[in-house]
């Protein structure tokens, strides 16, 4: 019998909380669109997309205001809401930076010693974060460029990573007046070993694609120069072979003599992400012949242990970095951005572990004192 008496409303609705205010073209801004679902011979599926949440600001290697911040969790929550969305590609605009972290021009002028003003501001980082692992679509991170602290750190939160080549990754937090506390010290020791968080965590060393493809941090690095028609893999760090003199190369730097000619082929090449969007519609293409609720199932039940430390540390977090607002990062985040006045990008470590040794008051004499000069 049917069950045509069963009061029901078909009306299809719309689970978006945001309009498209966040959205926009110029930069600084968040570009959200939707692209068709390819098959593996190049042929749409139809009604089927891929959402693609673009960083727009590559004057500033893609750092992210604000007003960016908001844009990303309208992005995510649209995405995640939208029945037609098979997955979503975070990535960015140009070809040096996917993202390099928080915007250091608008923390030094504004967010430095207003510590509640940050706090405010971690709150919404928090919702970026929170809203990259709680998608309900599976997150692609095309990488086009480098992917260094905060950048990093909502890279780690999404899915899987496809990258350039020509990427590097890392912290900058401590060289800079900050700690990796948007979820570098949560993500990093499930993706490397204990060691290699540590390090990669306070050394402030950055580490290309291949290292990190090899040590687990990403799923795959793959050519993005192109020289006379033919794909040139990275000339910069070492592809050649795994070990040299019983030391582990793969993916290290080449040599002081090879890299001034290496930089010269570089200039000889032109940048082609045609591969990097053939591997990330592969990977779409892949979830799209998945049962889309046992796929999200799957992927939740990865970024449970992700979420895990995530969820314990945030909050803590949060009130430390607004606090330090009054303290280092007020040093780190004025030192990097004056750096075009004064010529450096750091403080005076050295004197301010003397200052500091001699019980110094942290005044604006101190701050003097290890901050480099105008030139």
């Amino acid at each position: 019998m049917a069950l045509t008496w069963l009061h029901r409303n078909n009306e299809l609705k719309d689970h978006r909380l945001f309009d498209n205010s966040h959205f926009g073209k110029d930069a600084p801004t968040i570009i959200y669109d939707e692209r068709p679902v390819l098959d593996d011979k190049g042929q749409k599926a139809e009604g089927l997309y891929s959402a693609w949440i673009w960083l727009n600001n590559p004057a500033q290697y893609n750092s992210y205001t604000t007003e960016m911040v908001k844009g990303v969790i309208a992005g995510f929550q649209r995405a995640s809401s939208d029945r037609k969305i098979v997955a979503v590609v975070f990535t960015a605009v140009g070809d040096k930076a996917f993202c390099t972290g928080g915007n250091v021009a608008e923390y030094a002028a504004y967010y430095s010693r207003r510590p509640n003003e940050y706090g405010e501001y971690m709150d919404l980082f928090n919702a970026m974060v929170d809203g990259i692992l709680n998608c309900k679509k599976p997150v692609i991170c095309r990488v086009n460029g480098m992917r260094v602290a905060g950048g990093q750190e909502i890279g780690m939160a999404t899915d899987l990573t496809i990258s350039s080549d020509l990427a590097i990754y890392g912290q900058a937090g401590p060289k800079h007046g900050s700690a990796p506390d948007g979820g570098s010290t949560d993500f990093l020791p499930w993706f490397l070993s204990m060691e290699d968080a540590m390090f990669n965590c306070i050394s402030c060393e950055m580490w290309s694609a291949y290292k990190m493809k090899a040590k687990g941090l990403i799923t795959k690095a793959v050519p993005v120069l192109k020289k006379d028609g033919q794909w040139v893999r990275n000339p910069l760090v070492r592809t050649d072979t795994y070990v040299d003199d019983g030391e582990i190369v793969y993916g290290e730097p080449v040599s002081k003599e090879e890299a001034a000619k290496a930089k010269e082929l570089v200039t000889q090449c032109k940048t082609d992400f045609e591969l990097l969007d053939k591997e990330v519609n592969a990977l779409v293409w892949k979830f799209s012949n998945l049962f889309p609720h046992c796929l999200m199932k799957s992927i939740d039940g990865i970024r449970a242990k992700k979420k895990f430390f995530w969820d314990q540390m945030k909050l803590a977090n949060r009130h430390w970095l607004a606090a330090n607002m009054n303290y280092e990062a007020w040093l780190g985040f004025h030192a990097f951005d004056a750096k075009k006045v004064t010529g450096k990008d750091v403080i005076d470590f050295i004197k301010y572990r003397q200052l500091v040794a001699a019980g110094h008051v942290f005044d604006e004499a101190f701050a003097e004192q290890v901050l480099a000069k105008p030139k």
